[in-house]
């Protein structure tokens, strides 16, 4: 379901405790890197940064070590960082972020055109759908989320700006990857970890690639229960001036509400409509 649904190991919350082999993933990315232009501590910095999240809301020195792959060490000298700088506070020897984290991702928000431009449009799609709105963009093999406008809460993990799921498996992701050359798609469907969710999933390399021949094609995307049971959502493109798929805008809905066929019938126009605006006023710009 494009965007409403489960997760792979990395998305579920009951898969994260794991965490040593989430550390040595993260440490790997961190000393797989080029040394000439890599600023390995900044890297290491943003590691202790991404472990926290809704099921980590506070993490003690060994944990926020055993997660990210860090020394205690380490991690100590970039909490104690993160704290002088107001990014973190420290309560009991439990870490957590501040709210002042937040600027960072707003600096990026609030350079991206879509943030003014789509929101007034998702409003009227969510109005008349009664159903939550969405946008995301692709990320490695995940969608990310930038906007999002909730009605009802349709997976069983909570959604909201920056929340990511595997884009091949989900409607707003299988028109991003849609968008891109053989090539791109090729590395991006290589990276990513494909396995089956529900009996629905379409799990092999090349029924996935006709899927996204057809979504080329049809100028839309809709995926029914293939990543939680029972949900479903319809996406569709937004492209730049230059008709490059930029991003992708969905509407999610549950299976016991609506068919396929009534899911299309009622979601599909007026996200195609909203589509078709938020693009000519990115024209305009």
């Amino acid at each position: 379901m494009g965007d409403g649904n489960a997760a792979p190991p990395r998305y579920r919350v009951a898969d994260q405790g794991n965490v040593s082999l989430r550390g040595r993933r993260m440490a790997e990315q961190i000393t797989q890197q080029p040394s000439d232009s890599y600023v390995q501590s900044f890297a290491r910095g943003l590691s202790v940064i991404r472990a926290f999240g809704p099921e980590r809301s506070q993490m003690t020195l060994s944990e926020v070590a055993a997660v990210t792959g860090l020394t205690r060490a380490g991690a100590r000298r970039i909490l104690l960082t993160l704290e002088h700088l107001g990014y973190v506070t420290v309560d009991d020897r439990k870490f957590s972020l501040t709210p002042r984290i937040l600027e960072l991702g707003y600096a990026y928000l609030s350079g991206t055109p879509l943030w003014n431009l789509a929101l007034p449009y998702m409003e009227e799609v969510a109005e008349e759908t009664r159903e939550s709105c969405s946008v995301s963009v692709l990320e490695g093999a995940d969608i990310v989320y930038i906007l999002r406008l909730s009605t009802h809460k349709v997976m069983t993990i909570n959604l909201a700006v920056g929340s990511r799921l595997p884009a091949w498996v989900t409607s707003m992701g299988r028109v991003l990857l849609a968008g891109l050359t053989e090539p791109e798609l090729d590395r991006v469907l290589a990276m990513s970890q494909i396995r089956t969710y529900t009996p629905h999933t379409i799990t092999g390399i090349d029924a996935l690639k006709r899927v996204l021949a057809g979504v080329r094609a049809d100028g839309y995307a809709c995926v029914a229960q293939e990543l939680e049971p029972g949900l479903q959502s319809v996406a569709v493109p937004i492209m730049d001036r230059s008709g490059r798929v930029i991003a992708a805008m969905n509407v999610s809905g549950h299976a016991n509400r609506y068919s396929r066929q009534e899911m299309l019938a009622a979601f599909l126009p007026p996200l195609r409509r909203a589509a078709d605006q938020i693009n000519h006023a990115l024209l305009r710009r």
